[in-house]
């Protein structure tokens, strides 16, 4: 049981330690991406209010269906998420 709580307490620090190095704000929102073995994920969070304002990923349909290597759909990865952004006004984001 003591173990259980020092995970948590460790878990919860680190996530205190990460949170304070999060730069996004509404002005200039925070880019994210994830990759997986099969999948590539981006996101634009806005870190202020917690919430994701824009997502895409290699599973999106019209991503998916497109034939190609995994470079290639990473690129069509950030070309949608450039797309959803300037429709939504967005014209700069933080790493």
């Amino acid at each position: 049981m003591l173990k259980q709580i020092n995970k948590n307490e460790n878990r919860k620090a680190r996530h205190a330690r990460v949170r304070k190095k999060v730069s996004g704000t509404p002005e200039k929102p925070r880019l994210n991406l994830y990759r997986s073995n099969t999948n590539i994920y981006a996101q634009i969070i806005d870190d202020t209010k917690g919430i994701t304002l824009l997502a895409a990923s290699s599973r999106d349909k019209e991503i998916s269906a497109a034939q190609g290597t995994k470079i290639e759909k990473a690129a069509l990865v950030g070309k949608a998420i450039a797309e959803k952004a300037l429709k939504q006004g967005i014209e700069k984001v933080s790493f």
